[in-house]
């Protein structure tokens, strides 16, 4: 860590969008032990609340750079991720992937990720979501971010939780587990960019 400057920004983004998900619940357990790691500032960012359009303009935000035409409702999320030191991505898995809401979110960003620590949250039904971060895995790596090894899947979500907390009595230790290794990597990250950019 770097002293007073040791607190890197986490955001955590809810990526379902479906009437009567089950995101936002996940999102709130896991931010509030992100909150009391204390090596993060915590910020929730649900894609519920962003303007997605699935259709893209023609040229790709690596060669637009800052006029890329994003839609004006995604400027707060542009803003968010832009300043973001780490990510957690919430994700459910619908047919063995994740959700066209976290795709278009990630597709309309670029630069955003780049060279910054990625960790997943899932659930789902027996694979507990983990077919979706294998295929979010692929897409990040290719966005130059850096995927945590660690990750946390709730199987069969809908019998193992009670009141907003998951009744596995592992799953705060995973968490920790996860947060660790996601701290260490954004505290890595957010110095190798400082002292140098990262090469294009």
């Amino acid at each position: 860590m770097d002293g007073v400057n040791d607190t890197s920004k986490l955001v955590i983004v809810v990526g379902s969008v479906r009437e009567g998900r089950f995101g936002p619940t996940v999102a709130a357990w896991f931010a509030e032990r992100a909150g009391a790691h204390g090596g993060f500032d915590v910020e929730v960012v649900d894609l519920a609340d962003v303007e997605l359009p699935l259709a893209l303009p023609a040229a790709p935000p690596k060669l637009a750079g800052a006029d890329y035409p994003r839609p004006p409702g995604m400027a707060a999320l542009t803003t968010r991720l832009a300043a973001a030191d780490a990510f957690v991505l919430v994700t459910p898995e619908y047919n063995h992937s994740y959700p066209a809401s976290l795709k278009a979110a990630i597709d309309w960003h670029f630069d955003q990720w780049t060279a910054k620590p990625v960790a997943f949250v899932s659930y789902g039904g027996a694979a507990g979501g983990r077919h979706a971060v294998l295929h979010l895995e692929n897409v990040l790596t290719e966005l130059h971010a850096v995927t945590v090894q660690s990750g946390l899947a709730f199987p069969q979500y809908y019998l193992n939780w009670a009141d907003g907390q998951p009744t596995d009595p592992e799953a705060a230790g995973t968490a920790k587990a996860l947060l660790d290794q996601l701290a260490w990597w954004a505290g890595a990250l957010r110095r190798a960019r400082a002292e140098s950019p990262y090469p294009a």
